[in-house]
């Protein structure tokens, strides 16, 4: 584990209120992560109090392990602390930070035909670092990956034009948007209306052969849980990570 600064180098809006932001470490170095890990942004309340937010990390790698940029979505809270740091950044602003933390990722010692990846906000952020590793695992070991993905409307479906893309290129892959509140415009095949359990329902979860994860809101990934576990899966076979908004 380390403790490093990282300087902002890039940065934009993905929605209305999701920014993403493209760092470097200001000592140089490349940053290595297992995809599905997170970093830890250290900084402090105004009464001078430490605190710290925790922050998937979804850059797109080469597949080596360590990548020079990186990447992150923040979600701002209003009040939030860290809400005001990171909302101000400019490029070339740096935050102190330390990582990687986490086992929210995909096994070597896995062994089944399919993933379930589950997902709503900015959960989606560690299945977009998996990208690489998912191409990989289609092509040896056979497997197949769906990725759900829960948003309120479209313009909250963040990455979805780079997933999109991912589904034409791999045919293992594929990409099941939810809308909860307004379906797209012109929708698109794989598009539900309603919460991500009812795209969720139609793949049909199978204990004999898959394995889920779910990432983003608390309640989400309660009730997922709940309706993976009445489907047959086992505990081990549903790996969790809950994003829990701070202020």
């Amino acid at each position: 584990m380390e403790h490093f600064k990282l300087r902002l180098a890039a940065s934009h809006m993905l929605a209305p209120a999701v920014r993403h932001l493209a760092f470097e470490r200001d000592d140089g170095q490349p940053f290595a992560f297992v995809p599905g890990q997170f970093i830890q942004v250290h900084f402090h309340y105004a009464d001078g109090k430490p605190t710290k937010r925790s922050y998937s990390v979804g850059t797109v790698g080469d597949g080596s392990g360590a990548v020079q940029r990186l990447e992150i979505a923040v979600s701002y809270v209003e009040g939030g602390a860290a809400t005001a740091l990171l909302s101000g950044l400019e490029e070339g602003d740096t935050v102190d930070a330390s990582g990687p933390y986490g086992r929210f990722c995909l096994m070597d010692a896995d062994a089944n035909a399919r993933y379930l990846l589950v997902a709503t906000g900015t959960g989606v952020t560690p299945y977009r670092a998996m990208l690489p590793l998912i191409r990989r695992l289609t092509a040896t070991r056979g497997c197949t990956f769906a990725l759900v993905y829960g948003a309120r409307t479209e313009v909250e479906l963040l990455y979805g034009e780079e997933f999109e893309a991912f589904a034409r290129e791999v045919p293992g892959f594929t990409f099941h948007p939810c809308f909860s509140r307004v379906p797209r415009a012109e929708p698109r095949p794989h598009d539900r209306n309603g919460r991500v359990q009812v795209a969720l329902a139609e793949l049909v979860p199978n204990a004999a052969t898959d394995i889920a994860y779910l990432c983003g809101n608390p309640d989400m990934v309660d009730q997922s849980f709940a309706m993976l576990k009445e489907a047959g899966l086992a505990v081990p076979q549903i790996r969790r990570e809950k994003y829990v908004s701070s202020r």
